[in-house]
């Protein structure tokens, strides 16, 4: 599936045509949210009966990757920093913080912040959502945070020491200078990273999130039809991701990813 077929003025740019791509999708991805339910009431049983249902956990879905993805990229600068300073201290913090966090299993990783956490700090009590939220967002940023330093490592040492012998502060350095081309190299795997967390939610269901899967697991558990409710939550992942991933080309056409523009 791709937008490309869309006929745009032969006086757009290519800015002009991914940002106006962009805001299709996501007028696309909203209608799709808001109006889910309309088309799943039309098909047989066991999914017409709950298309309510369907359409409530499918924006749940989407709220549940948004937060933790947005929590995630902050996450994921925060450790990558981190992992490049100066101080020993704070760049035994984050390494520590990413192994963890890559070398153990999401589901554990949800099951630890909604069971253990709040027995270790008995005031940290959180609903099954925010739990999941703060794990699927804890697990994003370790991953954006490769993904963000090898971008910031991607910028010549020669551009930042041109922009100190101009006189340029270390503020205005990273933020005119090594973020934005850091942010080129790193956003395709940090949009990967989100399509996956999109399709990682579906772990949230063993804490009792509502969303995608739980619903489809329940709904088959008791109609005793997995083939319809499995079908059915499959294809709105799918058409999930793939809305998604127009958005993502968008973006990196819109900021030149590839370099092809001189």
């Amino acid at each position: 599936m791709s937008l490309k077929f869309l006929n745009w003025p032969a006086s757009w740019g290519r800015q002009s045509k991914s940002s106006a791509t962009i805001a299709i999708a996501i007028a696309i991805l909203l209608l799709f949210l808001w109006l889910l339910a309309i088309p799943l009431a039309h098909i047989p049983s066991p999914i017409g009966e709950n298309a309510q249902e369907f359409a409530k956990a499918t924006r749940i879905t989407v709220e549940l990757a948004i937060i933790a993805g947005v929590i995630g990229v902050v996450l994921g600068v925060i450790a990558a920093l981190g992992k490049l300073s100066r101080f020993r201290f704070i760049r035994l913090i984050s390494g520590f913080y990413i192994w963890v966090i890559r070398g153990t299993p999401l589901l554990v990783q949800i099951l630890f912040v909604y069971l253990a956490l709040p027995i270790f700090i008995p005031s940290l009590q959180f609903s099954d959502f925010t739990s999941a939220a703060i794990a699927l967002a804890l697990n994003a940023g370790a991953y954006n945070a490769e993904a963000i330093r090898s971008g910031l490592l991607a910028v010549p040492k020669g551009q930042v020491e041109a922009a100190q012998s101009l006189g340029l502060s270390a503020w205005h350095t990273a933020t005119d200078i090594v973020f934005p081309q850091a942010f080129k190299v790193a956003l395709p795997p940090l949009v990967n990273n989100f399509i996956a967390l999109l399709k990682d939610t579906s772990l949230a269901y063993a804490i009792g999130v509502v969303e995608l899967t739980n619903v489809g697991n329940r709904i088959q558990a008791e109609t005793f039809q997995p083939i319809p409710t499995l079908m059915t939550t499959a294809v709105i992942y799918l058409l999930l991701t793939t809305i998604l991933t127009q958005i993502s080309n968008a973006v990196e056409r819109r900021f030149d990813v590839e370099g092809r523009q001189s």
